[in-house]
């Protein structure tokens, strides 16, 4: 079998995105909850501390910068 060939089926490649969607959510609320009053630097650094640990690889991304913005705006409810 060739390697690019192996991987995960439709119905656990949707679960995986489900729960990382999912850590996502949890780390924006959780932000959200404790650093409302904070600069959108400072909401981004701690969106990337809930983050880093749960991903294989982590990078972020401009998403992570969106939803640090969306916070500091107070558009997370």
């Amino acid at each position: 079998m060739e390697k690019t060939k192996i991987r995960w089926n439709d119905e656990a490649r949707a679960k995986i995105l489900d729960d990382a969607d999912r850590v996502l959510q949890e780390a924006v609320e959780a932000t959200a909850a404790s650093h409302a009053d904070a600069s959108p630097d400072e909401v981004y650094a701690e969106l990337n501390r809930h983050l880093k640990d749960r991903f294989i690889d982590y990078e972020p991304g401009p998403d992570v910068r969106k939803y640090a913005d969306a916070i500091v705006a107070g558009d997370i409810g």
